[in-house]
């Protein structure tokens, strides 16, 4: 059975790594283990870190445009590579070929932009500010920064981070999640075949051992970070205890509100889509439908029933399925034990799916499409991410009941609101307190030249990732001020502190 290794380039000078611990990485449609990956030791961390920190001084000195060179010619080689990464991506993930392509373009995008990095990274410029003298800035690299990536989206989110962080002059180390662990390493193949210098960028497997050495480091300057909301939440206190930068991106619980104008034949299609896709497995998927009214929730329930009913799950290699598995059995568990809660605390379980068996793949980490009705915000299964094809209809009266349930969750990523009428949607855009909305656009994230974040327990730190801000993420400004004054120029009182008038 072939061993996942960590990506030490040649900066690291053959090291071997030290460490002996595997951990099991699994075709999610079959169940059965199909290759292991080796797990990092601190002194494994230690030595990539040192590698980078090597590497980083000769790529931060490059001009922007060689930098920039590099990244062009990496956005070739994966769309060159685009079918072979999908389908290895699904095989570890789960989701089908043609969401696995998705992915990858979504990460594919802030490369993309990242690619203008010789304008993205400008300073300022004032010619006068003063008698005669000028103020400018700079946008220089921190150093080695780190990136920590969660198993549901393998290549969008280290693109995300690594793109802006190596285009700024960075060393970046990635540890991306130990259960879909190839494709990263495919892209730091990709990335030294464009052309990326030895040891700029490491890729190190691990878990909490790996993720604490990065905190712990005094090399590491910024840490980047997806995954659930309390991981995250310690991800950024041990970070910023150390002395670090740190963005850390936590869980969610969108909402979906549907007013009774809305075009319901597409706000089933979107809610549908949003919840299931990817078996629920996306930090941006809509769990949670708020309709208002009780007709509108009577008439939304009927076509949601119809809906599921049409849905194909399948295999990660069926092109035709609307989604497949989940990544592992622990995580299949952990669904089906919110569905029993659901249950248990009161909610009406409509569409049942614990009991999914994909016939030839019994041992596969199925679930099937599940909705409930008559969901409360007391219960436990509202308020926590379930992270799975698990749909919850919360009704209510009027929009600015809607309205506070998203605002008062404890998470505020996402949410959406579905209607024809345009004053609505502008008071709902000004009073929701969440960081993405969506007018009729079930899944609101944004393009790669905006950026992604959201509000409360769904983001720990005062930059989002990509966009203009991770640029200001990974770079620290210095600014100048300068005078050469003319000759002859009489002398200021050199006690009175400046007012450049």
């Amino acid at each position: 059975m072939s061993i996942i290794e960590h990506v030490f380039a040649g900066a690291a000078r053959g090291y071997q790594p030290e460490g002996d611990r595997l951990a099991p990485v699994y075709n999610p449609s079959t169940g059965e283990v199909a290759r292991q990956v080796r797990l990092a030791t601190t002194g494994d961390m230690a030595a990539a870190i040192a590698a980078a920190k090597e590497a980083q001084v000769g790529w931060a000195a490059l001009n922007p445009q060689r930098r920039a060179r590099v990244l062009f010619k990496f956005k070739d080689l994966i769309e060159q590579e685009m079918e072979s990464l999908a389908e290895m991506l699904s095989s570890e993930h789960g989701k089908t070929v043609p969401d696995a392509k998705g992915d990858i373009q979504r990460g594919l995008d802030v490369v993309e932009f990242c690619c203008g990095v010789p304008h993205l990274q400008k300073g300022e410029y004032t010619q006068g500010a003063g008698p005669g003298i000028d103020v400018y800035s700079l946008r220089s690299p921190l150093g080695v920064c780190a990136g920590i990536t969660p198993f549901n989206f393998p290549a969008m989110i280290p693109l995300w981070m690594m793109a802006p962080a190596l285009a700024t002059g960075n060393a970046f180390i990635l540890k991306p999640s130990e259960r879909a662990p190839s494709v990263p390493v495919r892209l730091a193949e990709l990335l030294a075949e464009a052309g990326l210098p030895d040891g700029v960028l490491q890729v190190v497997h691990g878990d909490k051992v790996a993720v604490d050495a990065l905190l712990d480091h005094p090399d590491i300057k910024a840490v980047s970070f997806v995954g659930s909301s309390d991981i995250a939440q310690a991800v950024y206190a041990r970070g910023t205890a150390n002395g670090k930068r740190v963005q850390a991106m936590g869980g969610a619980k969108n909402h979906g509100i549907v007013l009774p104008d809305a075009d319901f034949d597409q706000a089933v299609n979107d809610i549908l889509g949003a919840a299931y896709g990817s078996a629920g497995e996306r930090c941006m998927a809509l769990p949670v439908v708020v309709p208002v009214g009780e007709d509108t929730a009577e008439e939304l329930r009927r076509r949601l029933i119809e809906g599921i009913a049409k849905l194909r799950v399948g295999v990660s290699t069926d092109r035709d399925a609307d989604f497949g598995p989940v990544v592992t059995a622990q995580h299949k568990a952990k669904i089906l034990s919110y569905i029993d809660m659901g249950v248990e605390e009161g909610a009406e379980l409509v569409v049942d799916g614990r009991d999914f068996v994909m016939q030839g793949h019994e041992n596969g980490f199925f679930v099937g499409p599940t909705l409930f009705d008559k969901v409360t915000p007391k219960m436990r299964s509202y308020q926590d991410e379930i992270f799975g094809p698990v749909l919850q209809i919360v009704r209510a009266a009027a929009l600015d009941e809607a309205i506070a349930l998203a605002t008062q969750h404890q998470y505020g990523n996402g949410v959406a609101l579905f209607t024809r009428n345009g004053g609505a949607a502008r008071r709902f855009v000004e009073t929701v307190e969440v960081g993405m909305v969506g007018i009729n656009v079930p899944i609101p994230v944004p393009v790669s030249y905006h950026s992604f974040g959201g509000w409360k327990r769904s983001a720990f730190g005062d930059h989002n990732q990509y966009g203009t801000d991770s640029i200001r993420f990974f770079t620290k400004t210095k600014v100048v001020t300068q005078r050469w004054p003319d000759p002859g120029e009489a002398l200021g009182n050199a006690f009175v502190i400046p007012t450049m008038g």
